[in-house]
Formats: C-alpha cells, structure tokens, sequence
C-alpha cells in the first residue's frame, strides 16, 4: 500500500504558476505509475495528466498540454505538477493518484491509491 499526500495548491491570479506536489509513503513509489486529476464543484472528477513509473514517458488531457508538467523524482518519492498559465477553469481540487498498472490510463477507476486533494483557485 502507498499513502499519498499532496500539497502546494493555492490561491493564484490568472496567467500566473503554481507547482503541486505529492509525496509517497509506504512500498516503492517506483512501482506505480502516477497521475494527476481534478474535481471542480459540481463535475466530475477530471483526468490532467500521468506519468510512468520511471518517468520516462507521459500523458496529458487536452485541456492542460503545453501548459502544464508532470515529473517525478523517484529518489524523493515525489511527483510534481508545474502549472503555468493558469486559467479560472483550472480551479479545482487537485487529487494525485497511483496505478500498479502499466499501462498509463486516465480512467479514475484504473487507480489504486488517492491523495486527499489540494485545493487551487485561480482568480480571473
């Protein structure tokens, strides 16, 4: 089992970065791989982006390509979310997610283990 925390979210104007973080505990981190998805009030939860188990390939949602990147440092049992230009669509709770799978998915129901969320609100 893995334990997933993540943190970073915040309160940021429109145009402007913010960097998530989440942090593994628990088995290997390297052993899954990882994503990133949001919920807004009222939505469903959103697929962002994922990452494989030793980062070298990744998977964006169309809504964030080019703006947003996902990483991670295995070596600090972490993985990252940079996000720049930031749009108020983009406001939502942040949940990072691991998947024992191999294949890089982003069906919620795919992942194993869930953060508790990271709240970003950007402001127009």
């Amino acid at each position: 089992q893995v334990q997933l925390v993540e943190s970073g979210g915040g309160l940021v104007q429109a145009g402007g970065s913010l960097r998530l973080s989440c942090a593994a505990s628990g088995r290997t981190f390297s052993r899954y791989a990882m994503g990133w998805f949001r919920q807004a009030p009222g939505k469903e939860r959103e697929f962002v982006a994922a990452i494989s188990r030793l980062g070298g390939r990744t998977y964006y949602s169309d809504s964030v390509k080019g703006r947003y990147t996902i990483s991670r440092d295995n070596a600090e049992n972490t993985m990252y979310l940079q996000m720049n230009s930031l749009k108020p669509e983009d406001t939502a709770v942040y949940y990072c997610a691991a998947d024992t799978g191999v294949v890089l998915t982003n069906a919620p129901d795919e992942y194993d283990y869930w953060g508790q969320g990271t709240q970003v609100t950007v402001s127009s």
